[in-house]
C-alpha cells in the first residue's frame, strides 16, 4: 500500500459532495481516486466537479477496483450495513456515515466483516479540537464533578423527497441528529448510559419523528438531556454543568471548517455569564481530521479510535430511545 490511503466514494450523496469528499481530498495522507453511482452520468458529473480520476456506474465496480483501499459510505441509512459489508468483503476498509445502522441488531451484522478490515462510524465531531479541549477541561477537574449535560440540535426540513423524511429507509430526527447528543454524552462522560426515557412527536404525513426530548441516565448521578427536531428553527448548543463551573460549546456539531470556534467556561458568578472565559479554537475541518485519523489506522500508524463495537453501543442507546417512545417508560440500554 502507498503512504496515502486511496479512497472510493460510494454515491453522489449531498453530504459527500459538499463536505466529506472535499475534506478527504485535503488530508495529506488521503487521495480520492474514484466515485460511483448507480447512474454513470451522475458519477461522471461528480468526478468532473471534484477532480476525481475515475467514475463508475455501479457500486460493485467500485468495490472491485484494486487501486482503492478505503470506501466512504454516505448512502441512505438502510444501505449502510449491507454496502459496508459488501465493501469489506471486497477487501476495502470503510468509513460509514452515521448512524451506522437503523437498529443495533442490524449493526451487529457488521461483526461478520473480515477482521483485518477497518470499519468506523463517521462521527466527525470527535476529531475536532473543540471537543477534545472540552473533554480535557472536564478531565482537569476545573468544572468540579460534572453531573449534567444539556444538548439541542434542530433544523427545518419538510420536503417529502428528502431521505430524512422517509420513515421506511431510516428517516427521522433521532437517527439523523439525535445520535449526536448520544455521542456527546458517551464522549464527555466517557461512559455508557444505563437507561433512557423519551417523549417523541411524529409527523402525521411522513411518520418520522420530528421532535424528540430524551433523558439519558449514566448512573452515579450523571445525566444528559437533549431535544432534537427536523421541523424547528435551526439551532445547536451543548452545555456541560459541574459542581464548580459550566462549559458551553457554541457550535458543537456543524463547526465551520474555515472559521474559529469558541468554548465558554463559567463559574456562574455573575449569573448572566458576562465574566465567562472564552477559549478560541483555530479553524479546523473536522471531516479532514476524521479522514486523516482513519487513514493513519489503515496505514498501521496508530490504532483505530472507534470501531464496530463502539458503533453498536451507540445504536443500542438509539434503540432504547425508540423503545421508550412506545412504552412511555424508562428503558434499559
Amino acid at each position: 500500500m502507498s503512504k496515502k490511503v486511496r479512497w472510493g466514494i460510494l454515491s453522489t450523496a449531498n453530504i459527500g459532495m459538499a463536505k466529506v469528499t472535499p475534506a478527504i481530498q485535503k488530508a495529506a495522507n488521503c487521495e480520492v481516486v474514484a466515485i460511483a453511482s448507480r447512474d454513470l452520468s451522475k458519477a461522471q458529473d461528480a468526478a468532473d466537479k471534484l477532480g476525481i480520476a475515475k467514475a463508475y456506474g455501479s457500486y460493485e465496480e467500485l468495490f472491485a477496483d484494486p487501486e482503492i483501499d478505503a470506501i466512504y459510505n454516505p448512502l441512505p441509512n438502510h444501505l449502510h450495513v449491507p454496502m459496508t459489508l459488501a465493501a469489506t468483503r471486497a477487501g476495502k476498509h470503510v468509513l460509514c456515515e452515521k448512524p451506522i445502522a437503523i437498529t443495533a441488531a442490524e449493526a451487529e451484522e457488521l461483526r461478520q466483516a473480515p477482521r483485518d478490515r477497518i470499519v468506523m462510524e463517521a462521527f466527525m465531531i470527535r476529531f475536532h479540537p473543540q471537543w477534545q479541549r472540552a473533554r480535557d477541561i472536564i478531565r482537569s477537574g476545573e468544572l468540579g464533578e460534572v453531573r449534567a449535560i444539556n444538548a439541542v440540535f434542530s433544523y427545518f426540513n419538510a420536503s417529502p423527497d428528502n431521505v430524512r423524511n422517509q420513515a421506511d429507509i431510516g428517516g427521522g430526527g433521532i437517527l439523523d441528529i439525535g445520535c449526536y447528543p448520544v455521542t456527546t454524552g458517551r464522549f464527555l462522560f466517557e461512559s455508557e448510559p444505563q437507561r433512557v426515557v423519551s417523549l417523541v412527536e411524529r409527523d402525521p404525513g411522513f411518520g418520522t419523528d420530528r421532535l424528540a426530548s430524551v433523558m439519558m441516565d449514566f448512573g452515579t448521578g450523571k445525566r444528559l438531556t437533549f431535544s432534537c427536531s427536523t421541523q424547528l428553527a435551526p439551532h445547536q448548543r451543548v452545555q456541560v454543568f459541574g459542581t464548580k463551573g459550566k462549559l458551553e460549546i457554541v457550535i458543537p456539531y456543524n463547526a465551520p471548517p474555515d472559521e474559529r470556534t469558541a468554548i465558554l467556561i463559567d463559574t456562574g458568578s455573575p449569573i448572566d455569564g458576562s465574566l465567562a472565559r472564552r477559549e478560541i479554537l483555530p479553524a479546523c475541518d473536522q471531516y479532514t481530521e476524521q479522514a486523516a485519523a482513519f487513514a493513519r489506522a489503515v496505514l498501521g500508524e496508530e490504532p483505530l479510535p472507534y470501531g464496530i463495537e463502539d458503533a453498536i453501543a451507540s445504536m443500542k442507546v438509539l434503540d432504547a430511545i425508540f423503545a421508550s417512545e412506545k412504552s412511555g417508560a424508562w428503558e434499559r440500554v
